[in-house]
């Protein structure tokens, strides 16, 4: 089995969104606007309220699914349908906006860390316009698989040990881990050899392959974006480690995006502002 490399490694970009809400960009920014079918990912971590307390009033979304992802704190969620809940740590939101969706996302606290990732995936052209949809789990609901000197928090996809996550969209196939690693152990999975991947350091330090197959290190807060290959080899380096694992099957369709919407050509999304405009979401 070919092993994957690091292609790329991305240092994230500061910016803020919603009512000011400091983020760290990831993917949708100049080093990586993209990365089929991934069209963002924006890490938040911060125990200054003043960074996060305004949070993301309501604001619509078509053409695409958003993956909320927390590891510290509380967020509200309301869409315009009257759909509501709180997401709370180690609880994941995934949502499809489909056709259109209005929602709000906020803080559920006053004060403390709030932490965690939002990830937007793409939609073939053929779902784009399905009907909103949510799939939500909190932390009791997400199976742990142990091996020696890892415990792996499956979301998405199915492991090698055979742990399934709650989360199913056979449209993306993606896998979504969430991984820890102890001091000196190595982590190995296969992939689905084509399916586009990445690996986001949460923290400490862990170690892979380059392309010439020298040893690199990848520290928190960066990103690897993966080559194609058949099996993933990560090694811990020094003290305790984490990292999320996300891949998916890459849809390899045009991409028309603009703000919340992201459709597949320019007419689409004016017909998207059009749409919102009228209040038809």
């Amino acid at each position: 089995m070919s092993n994957r490399t690091v292609e790329k490694i991305i240092h994230g970009q500061a910016t803020s969104d919603g009512a000011g809400v400091q983020l760290v960009r990831m993917i949708g920014q100049p080093q990586l606007m993209e990365l089929d079918p991934f069209l963002l990912l924006d890490a938040f971590r911060s125990d200054n309220p003043d960074d996060y307390i305004a949070g993301f009033p309501a604001h619509p979304h078509r053409g695409f699914e958003t993956v909320t992802y927390l590891l510290n704190g509380r967020m509200k969620h309301r869409d315009n349908a009257g759909n509501e809940g709180v997401i709370e740590p180690g609880g994941i939101q995934w949502m499809t906006a489909g056709r259109g969706i209005v929602h709000s996302e906020m803080p559920e606290q006053q004060d403390g860390m709030l932490a965690g990732f939002q990830l937007w995936i793409n939609l073939p052209a053929s779902h784009k316009m399905t009907a909103p949809a949510y799939q939500e789990h909190s932390a009791g609901e997400i199976p742990l698989e142990r091996r020696d000197g890892t415990e792996i928090r499956v979301i998405s996809g199915t492991t090698s040990g055979g742990t399934s996550g709650p989360v199913s969209q056979p449209l993306t196939e993606p896998l979504y881990l969430d991984v820890l690693l102890a001091p000196g152990a190595v982590f190995e999975e296969p992939l689905s050899a084509q399916h586009s991947a990445f690996i986001q350091v949460i923290d400490g330090v862990i170690s892979m392959s380059s392309s010439d197959q020298s040893p690199l290190r990848l520290a928190r807060d960066q990103l690897a974006v993966l080559s194609k290959g058949e099996k993933v080899v990560v090694q811990n380096e020094g003290q305790e480690s984490r990292f999320l694992l996300v891949a998916a099957r890459p849809l390899n369709e045009s991409i028309a995006r603009a703000g919340p919407f992201v459709m597949n050509t320019e007419a689409e999304l004016r017909q998207a502002f059009s749409d919102y405009q009228r209040g038809e979401f």
